[in-house]
């Protein structure tokens, strides 16, 4: 099938999702998560130990002073220090055993979260690595930055200290009840009473910051996508003054954010106090209840003391969590984003039992090929037969928009027909491996793209771990290393993020040094000396030809002096090749391309 988008599809940052789709993003986000948890499980229950002794050991501090205070304080008037002392000890014992099992699994959350999310980050570079051309025209570069960074960061937050909140403060806040209710089950009714408000205003709290965090996730989303594209495009910007306009953009998307985390503070501004006033109306109401039952002789001091001591700490891990649940739903919120991200299907996949073509002769057929870019697009390439010789040197020429580019995304499996076959050496595109179409099938596009790095490294990508020897054969040969050779380094000089030290002309130099390297079987060249002057674009015709000759190659370009070189032209017109045949008998038969040709003449 080809690559195509759902009709009436939507980005997933500008729309909310209905129930189903929700349902199914929490059951992605699920199985990520438990993928994620999977390698490390192990860790996580030794972590789980650790977490409960330390609970218990925390919790067991308030019913040691209770009995130090009933029992060794009149022991120590009666001149009996011993039950005084072991109370004392033993909890300072308890503080101690605490305190080192608190260091030790907040230590390794954070050790076991960072793996987890080395894990992740790399899970999710090589997913975007892999996908193919439609997935990145679709899913904006700003939105893979927002998944790399911003979304990471969130999910930090939550493994760094997600088990010393969610879990210890849940183990304290049932050791505490328990103690409580063992040792005054009037004092324990209260407290389970005043739970009913508490939880209450904690569903509220939930249902209202998970909204309100999922819009933040959004507005950042849509902030970053706009920010890197209105980077990405400083040169647009620039030419046509679009500042202004991308000021009133960023502003509304800076507010809608901005607006977003004020509600959410709003509510969590609403919880927090709110749950503090409960948990000071608790204390209170165990202290007079208490006080009372202290005075009928029915309830210890000590007692009392624990009872109130454990009711303040009662209230303590509500309130962590409740200041922890902002990064919890943000994390959460994240961690559906990543998930759907790596649901993203690909429409070019591999084959799961690939035909072996470690060498081509280069031989291309089109088998009623026709192609659309999306389902409900019109058909940009109309049924296609053709064949094209290993060796032959063909050129496409045709206006903007005839499909060009098109058949030689096709031949270079960028997309899939969507219709018929395209075979390289009687084999179906489908049916073999990246890795030999990659060996056999090299595309220079116009855009020669350079990466941070070095002269030498960027024509290496051509062919990893080629030698110095075959890095400069390959530049001489298209006559690029005279300009190389002047420069302050040479082959060592550093061409800067994107190739901004170089000229558009040596860049497009340096990508067919790269391609020379690369020896394909099937060579395409789309728009590729469009960047260059005719002085440039003269001195690397001697090299072109001497590439050309000996392997299958697609020219595409607008200007004829690389067309004429070729033993074959495809005039293109709608999606349809009108004309085949040399340039010189298109040129005697006066169609479209003996205009074109009788233009550049003109031109000249």
């Amino acid at each position: 099938m080809t690559a195509q988008t759902a009709p009436g599809r939507r980005d997933d940052e500008q729309r909310d999702l209905t129930p189903e789709e929700a349902k199914a993003s929490r059951k992605r986000s699920m199985a990520l998560l438990g993928e994620l948890i999977s390698p490390v499980k192990g860790q996580f229950v030794v972590m789980a130990l650790m977490v409960v002794v330390a609970q218990l050991a925390v919790v067991a501090g308030p019913a040691i002073i209770a009995w130090g205070i009933d029992h060794g304080i009149p022991a120590l008037m009666e001149g009996d220090g011993g039950p005084a002392l072991q109370a004392a000890a033993l909890h300072i014992a308890c503080a101690l055993v605490g305190g080192v099992l608190t260091f030790g699994y907040v230590r390794q959350s954070v050790v076991v979260g960072q793996r987890m999310l080395l894990t992740l980050r790399r899970k999710v570079f090589r997913f975007t690595q892999r996908q193919d051309l439609e997935f990145h025209e679709r899913y904006t570069s700003g939105r893979i930055v927002s998944r790399q960074t911003s979304d990471m960061e969130a999910l930090r937050e939550l493994l760094d200290s997600g088990v010393n909140v969610m879990v210890g403060a849940a183990l304290s806040m049932v050791f505490t009840i328990v103690l409580i209710v063992v040792m005054d089950p009037v004092t324990g009714l209260v407290m389970l009473l005043m739970l009913i408000p508490c939880i209450a205003l904690t569903v509220w709290f939930q249902r209202r910051s998970s909204r309100e965090y999922r819009a933040i996730r959004t507005h950042s989303a849509r902030l970053i996508v706009h920010f890197v594209e209105a980077m990405a495009g400083i040169r647009a910007v620039k030419a046509f003054r679009k500042e202004e306009r991308n000021h009133e953009r960023f502003d509304t998307l800076a507010m809608d954010y901005r607006n977003a985390s004020l509600r959410s503070i709003k509510v969590f501004g609403i919880y927090q106090p709110a749950l503090r006033v409960l948990a000071n109306v608790t204390i209170a109401a165990v202290l007079v209840v208490g006080g009372f039952r202290v005075l009928a002789g029915d309830l210890q001091v000590g007692v009392l003391v624990a009872l109130v001591l454990y009711s303040r700490r009662f209230f303590q891990p509500i309130d962590e969590i409740a200041n922890f649940y902002n990064a919890f739903q943000s994390a959460v919120a994240a961690l559906e984003k990543i998930a759907n991200l790596l649901a993203e299907q690909p429409h070019v996949k591999e084959s799961p039992t690939p035909t072996p073509l470690p060498t081509s002769s280069g031989e291309i057929d089109f088998e009623n090929v026709s192609f659309r870019y999306s389902a409900d697009g019109p058909l940009v390439l109309q049924p296609l037969d053709l064949h094209i010789p290993a060796g032959q040197t063909v050129a496409l020429v045709g206006q903007t928009g005839a499909g060009k580019s098109t058949v030689a995304k096709l031949i270079s499996r960028f997309y899939d027909a969507t219709e018929g076959r395209v075979l390289l050496d009687r084999v179906d595109l489908r049916d073999i491996s990246m890795k030999d179409l990659t060996r056999n099938i090299v595309m220079v596009t116009q855009e020669a793209y350079l990466f941070s790095g070095t002269v030498a490294d960027n024509i290496a990508l051509g062919k990893p771990g080629a030698s110095r020897e075959e890095i400069e054969a390959a530049a001489r040969a298209i006559g690029a290393d005279a300009f190389i050779e002047q420069l302050p380094y040479g082959y060592d000089t550093d061409v800067n993020k994107r190739g901004g030290r170089v000229s558009a002309g040596q860049r497009q130099l340096i990508s067919f040094a790269r391609a020379f390297l690369a020896d394909p079987r099937v060579l395409i060249l789309d728009e590729a000396t469009s960047s260059l002057d005719i002085p440039s674009e003269r001195m690397v015709q001697e090299g072109l030809t001497k590439l050309l000759g000996r392997r299958t190659s697609l020219i595409i370009a607008h200007r004829l002096t690389t067309v004429m070189i070729a033993d074959r032209v495809l005039v293109v017109h709608d999606g349809q090749v009108v004309e085949d045949g040399s340039p010189t008998e298109l040129v005697a038969a006066g169609g479209r391309f003996a205009a074109l040709y009788q233009a550049w003449q003109e031109s000249m």
